[in-house]
């Protein structure tokens, strides 16, 4: 596995992580043998970044990761992320980054992850009601405690990020991106790159969209996320499908999958990129660690963008999830 650096002053991962949110939610029925079984494959195949959250099965995920790396911890980097409001329903729609929330979240995370220390920690989502000078300074604490190693942000506008790092350096900035989804390379990833930030996309594949299982969204379980999603929607659908089955045409003639493809056209952005394509089976993780050696022409990323030159059709998230507006 090849790695990357994701900041200018260190943090060493592969080149390709795993996000384990499906282990533990959103994605219908899950289990969890199935998920470290997983999430053991992936160390095997040389990952070395494991992404999970507070918010993903309210510590159920975080304490699924945990168990699993318990035998390798010090191989790898473990990344969770505090700032919901787990008292607000339906979840995912209030926020709470205050200081001492911030404290007691990372102090559960630490039992629940069965380590003494986080070394990425995300504010999970921006909190209209709490300055992010207080949350980089609190974060800041936790880095100087040794409870922490690099503080992150996710789904952060440009002045966000600038105000979070001149507190506390922003070793990490994750976001949605992919070939459905691309606005942060107009106003994100310029001031990532200004500040030495590394980059982690969620959702590389479009939430399972650009891969070879793919069905209309009211095909899906009722807690299964892609059944409300924009992008699994009646002309939405049919567009996104279309596009993808292009897709497919291009990675004939590599000898790829359309997987490998999204992920390898990601990795060709820029070598401060680490995607963290979310899986709970070993078989999905083989195939997107394929994507680390895949080999893609200059001719071969004009024709992608050529198929998807706006990215999908269909938003990524209800207006309410989405306090962020950049």
């Amino acid at each position: 596995m090849q790695h990357r650096t994701l900041r200018r002053q260190g943090l060493r991962v592969s080149a390709l992580g795993l996000g384990t949110m499906g282990m533990s939610v959103s994605y219908g029925p899950s289990n969890d043998d199935e998920g470290i079984a997983t999430i053991h494959r992936a160390h095997e195949l040389g990952i070395t970044i494991f992404d999970t959250a507070q918010m993903y099965g309210q510590g159920a995920n975080e304490a699924l990761v945990g168990k699993a790396v318990k035998g390798f911890r010090g191989e790898v980097v473990l990344a969770t992320k505090f700032g919901y409001d787990m008292t607000v329903q339906p979840l995912g729609t209030g926020f709470n980054s205050r200081p001492e929330n911030i404290r007691q979240v990372t102090e559960n995370s630490l039992k629940l992850l069965r380590t003494d220390h986080i070394d990425v920690l995300y504010q999970h989502r921006p909190d209209p009601n709490v300055p992010i000078e207080d949350v980089a300074g609190t974060v800041g604490e936790l880095i100087q405690q040794g409870k922490v190693k690099y503080f992150g942000l996710s789904e952060s506008d440009p002045d966000t990020i600038r105000r979070a790092h001149a507190i506390t350096p922003v070793s990490v900035l994750q976001t949605e991106y992919s070939l459905f989804e691309r606005d942060v390379e107009e106003k994100i990833l310029p001031v990532v790159r200004e500040l030495g930030i590394g980059f982690v996309p969620y959702s590389p594949l479009g939430r399972g969209f650009l891969t070879s299982a793919v069905k209309p969204g009211h095909e899906y379980a009722e807690d299964d996320m892609r059944r409300w999603d924009e992008r699994w929607q009646g002309e939405n659908y049919d567009y996104n499908l279309r596009a993808t089955e292009q897709l497919k045409d291009l990675t004939a003639a590599k000898g790829i999958t359309v997987t490998q493809l999204a992920l390898a056209w990601l990795l060709a952005q820029g070598d401060d990129i680490v995607p963290i394509p979310g899986t709970r089976s070993a078989a999905r993780v083989e195939e997107n660690v394929g994507a680390a050696g895949a080999e893609l022409t200059p001719a071969d990323l004009r024709r992608i963008v050529e198929i998807l030159p706006r990215g999908s059709a269909g938003g990524r998230y209800p207006a309410t999830y989405m306090p962020t507006d950049w």
